[in-house]
C-alpha cells in the first residue's frame, strides 16, 4: 500500500523503506538477488548454466536459487539456508570440472508430458479427478546436489532442460517450447545465458512474497503447481520442522478456501479456487530469510481444510500467518483434508523464495 493513499502529504515527502536500512524492518526485499525482477509481469530473470551428465555428456541446463553456505550465498546472490546441508539423502551428487561446470553423476528429467489435470466438481475442484505432470524426473533426480569436489556444500539447483542443444531452446521472447523447458519458464537465452520464470504470490507470517515453484515430490503436487515431479525428494525427512537435523520448513495449503469471485475475491485462497479458475492459491509460508532463522527452500506441505461447522458460521476467511492457522487448528476451525489430524501431509514442495513485498 503506498503510504501517501489516505494522507494529506505527497508521496514526494517519504523517505526510503525502512527495509533499505534494516531489511527486517517493513518495506520490499528482494532476497534472491541474482536474477532482475520483473514486477509489472510477476517474472524473475536469472542466470541460466549448462552442466553435463557423467558418462554420457548430455547437456544439464539449470540455475542456482539457494546454497548451504553463508558465503557462497552472498557472493553469488542465492538464499542461504542452514537446513540445505541436512538434505544430503535427497540430493544428487555432481563434481566441478576444469571449466567450473557442473558434472551430475545420475539424475534425468523428460520434459516431453503434457501437463493434464481434470478438477473435481465445482466447490469442490480439489482433489481433482486426475493429474498428470509436465515434467518427470526419474529416481535419481532431485533439485538438490552436493558438490563433492568443493566442500560437499549443497546447491538447489532446478533443472530446466536435458539433452538439447542451444538451438532447440532458444526463446528469447517467449513462445516456449514446454516440450523441451520446464512449465513455469516464460522465455529462455541459451546464448545469453538467462531464463525468465514465473512468479508465485503467497505469504510469510502476514507479509506478501514472491517465490518459485520449480519440484515436487509426488505426481499430484507437480501436476497442480505447474512443475517438475521429482522422485529423490521424496526422502527428505518431513514432520520434523525446526527440530536437529530437518531439512525443511513448513507450507500451508488451504484445499477449500473462499473461491467465489474468483480473483475479485479479496478472501481468495486454496487449492479449489486455484483449479477453478486457474490462478494461484495463495499458500502460507513459514520463515523466510530477514524474518526467520530456519529457512529452507525444501518446504513441507501441510494441508488444512476447514471444517462445516467453521464455514457455517461465517469464519472461513484468507489466512496469511503460520501462527494464525496453527491456533485455528487448536481452536478446532480447520482440519487436515478430509477432517483428519493436521499435520505433515506427505510430500514437499522446492519453493526458492525471491522477494518480500513489504
Amino acid at each position: 500500500m503506498k503510504p501517501g493513499v489516505g494522507a494529506t502529504v505527497p508521496l514526494s515527502y517519504f523517505g526510503p523503506s525502512p527495509s533499505t536500512t534494516n531489511p527486517s524492518l517493513v518495506g520490499p526485499v528482494q532476497l534472491l538477488n541474482s536474477g532482475t525482477v520483473d514486477a509489472a509481469h510477476g517474472t524473475i530473470t536469472l542466470p541460466l548454466y549448462k552442466g553435463t551428465l557423467k558418462d554420457t555428456k548430455k547437456s544439464i541446463w539449470y540455475i542456482l536459487t539457494d546454497v548451504s553456505n553463508q558465503a557462497v550465498a552472498a557472493e553469488l546472490g542465492l538464499n542461504f539456508s542452514t537446513k540445505l546441508g541436512f538434505a544430503a539423502n535427497a540430493a544428487r551428487t555432481g563434481n566441478l570440472d576444469a571449466n567450473g561446470d557442473i558434472v551430475f553423476d545420475k539424475g534425468t528429467v523428460n520434459f516431453a508430458p503434457q501437463r493434464k489435470i481434470v478438477p473435481g466438481p465445482q466447490g469442490a475442484e480439489f482433489p481433482p479427478r486426475s493429474a498428470v505432470p509436465g515434467a518427470v524426473g526419474d529416481e535419481n533426480y532431485s533439485p538438490y546436489v552436493q558438490i563433492q569436489n568443493a566442500g560437499n556444500v549443497i546447491y538447489n539447483a532446478p533443472m530446466i532442460a536435458f539433452n538439447v542443444d542451444a538451438s532447440q531452446i532458444d526463446f528469447p521472447n517467449g513462445g516456449v517450447d514446454y516440450s523441451r523447458v520446464h512449465d513455469q519458464v516464460v522465455a529462455i537465452d541459451p546464448f545469453k545465458m538467462t531464463v525468465t520464470l514465473n512468479l508465485i504470490n503467497g505469504f510469510s507470517f502476514g507479509r506478501p512474497v514472491w517465490y518459485l515453484s520449480t519440484d515436487a515430490s509426488i505426481p499430484l503436487a507437480a501436476a497442480i503447481e505447474h512443475n517438475t515431479y521429482a522422485p529423490l525428494m521424496s526422502k527428505l525427512l518431513l514432520g520434523h520442522d525446526d527440530s536437529f537435523a530437518s531439512p525443511i520448513e513448513r507450507i500451508f495449503i488451504s484445499t477449500n478456501g473462499p473461491e467465489t469471485g474468483a480473483c475479485e475475491n479479496p478472501f481468495r485462497q486454496g487449492l479449489s479456487p486455484d483449479l477453478a479458475d486457474g490462478f494461484r492459491p495463495n499458500n502460507v509460508l513459514g520463515g523466510i530469510p530477514t524474518i526467520a532463522l530456519d529457512y529452507s527452500p525444501a518446504w513441507d506441505a501441510q494441508l488444512f481444510e476447514w471444517t462445516n461447522d467453521a464455514i457455517n458460521r461465517g469464519f472461513r476467511g484468507q489466512l496469511r500467518e503460520e501462527f494464525q492457522i496453527l491456533t485455528f487448528v487448536q481452536d478446532g476451525l480447520i482440519t487436515g483434508p478430509g477432517g483428519a489430524t493436521f499435520g505433515s501431509s506427505g510430500f514437499s514442495i522446492n519453493c526458492p523464495i525471491v522477494k518480500r513485498l513489504n
